[in-house]
Parts: structure tokens; sequence; C-alpha cells
């Protein structure tokens, strides 16, 4: 093979390693186009997953894997009398939410600030809503993380994790490669609910819409 054709394939595989690094984990500068058309290619997936969990003016909520910042918005502009809280562990992620959430921010009804799903910097029973919306597929150990999740929670408080990358959903075969690229773990319908009923969730419920090709799973703390 021609040495040029085998520097093309060089560069293509590191360009490919890149764009992958900056979906996993965005960084400041490069990440923020990545964030700004996943804040809205998830917007109406989004939707579609809140519909199935009750957002109160008074709720405080936390959006694990923040992201851009949409979800943030959309929750701040429902719990109007609430606090919205978003833990991303890019830097990338928690400066594009800041900018996209400034006002809220200075209201005083919206924080943002870096940290893992792993280790949340939160008082045990602090929110009564917790979201993660297209990020769970990343997170270190999706059993102990979750019981994290489930620490931070009120007794009574719902978590939701929403996605359109599973197991035998409409564009299974599509995701897989992607998501092998980035390291990223694909749950089935009944992986999901086992994943929630296992780390002592009560009431897990999964909710699909194969059109769409979307998935949600939702569970409470008893």
């Amino acid at each position: 093979m021609p040495l040029w054709k085998w520097i093309a394939i060089a560069v293509g595989l590191a360009v490919t390693a890149i764009a992958a690094n900056q979906v996993r984990k965005p960084s400041r500068g490069l990440g923020r186009g990545v964030l700004l058309r996943m804040n809205m290619s998830h917007s109406e997936l989004t939707d579609w997953g809140l519909e199935h969990v009750q957002v109160a003016k008074r709720s405080t909520i936390l959006d694990v894997g923040c992201g851009g910042g949409r979800t943030i918005q959309k929750l701040a502009a429902v719990a109007t009398e609430g606090h919205v809280v978003g833990v991303d562990y890019a830097a990338g992620s928690v400066e594009v939410s800041r900018e996209l959430n400034a006002d809220t921010i200075r209201a005083g009804r919206v924080e943002v600030q870096q940290a893992s799903v792993s280790k949340l910097p939160f008082p045990d029973a602090t929110f009564d809503l917790v979201t993660a919306i297209e990020t769970h597929y990343y997170w270190p150990d999706l059993d102990r993380d979750v019981r994290e999740v489930l620490r931070v929670m009120k007794s009574g408080g719902v978590f939701i994790a929403i996605a359109e990358a599973y197991k035998g959903g409409r564009y299974d075969l599509v995701m897989r490669p992607a998501m092998a690229l980035l390291r990223a773990k694909m749950l089935s319908v009944d992986e999901h609910r086992a994943w929630l009923a296992n780390a002592g969730f009560a009431d897990v419920q999964v909710h699909e819409d194969r059109g769409h090709g979307w998935l949600c799973v939702t569970g409470r703390k008893a």
C-alpha cells in the first residue's frame, strides 16, 4: 500500500478517536460544537422522557451528566420555585451549561458543578428528582453509581434515565459499533429494569417508544 494511503488511514483514525472522545467527555473549545448539537438533537427525546415523571414547582432536582445544559433549562422552566443542580465530569460541559443557564444561575435557582456520578458532592436525601439524559452509558460502574444516585435522593424521590441507544431498540445494529467505539454500555429493556430494581429502587417502570427508538426507566426511592 502506498505511504500516502497509510497516512490517510492514520489521520482518519486519529480524527475518529478525537471526535469520539469529545462525545464522551467534551472539552473546552473542541467540545462546544458537540454540546450545542446535543442540546438540539436530544431535546425531543428529553421532552418525551420527562412526560413520565412529575416536576413540581418546588422540586429540588439533580441532572446528572448535564452536557450542554438544555435539560437544566427545561427543568428550571417548570420548577420555578425550586432548585435545579447540574453536574458533569467534563469541564467543557460545565462551561456551556453555565453559559446557557446564566440568568437562572444569577437568580439563585440553578447551579452547575463539575463532579462525577461516582462521588456526588451532596448530602444524603437532597433531591426530589434525579435525571440522566443520554449519559448512563458512560458511567464508570453502573451498579455502584446508581446506588450513589439513590443515596442523594429523598424518600419518595424519583430517578429517570432516558436513552436512545439500547439493546433491542430500533437502531440497535447501527448504535452498537458507535457505542463500542465510545466504550459505552448498552442495556436491554429487561436489563434497565433489573439495573434499578437490584439497586433498591421501588416501582421500577420501563417505557419504550419503538417508533422513535426511545427508552426511559424510572424508579422511586422507598
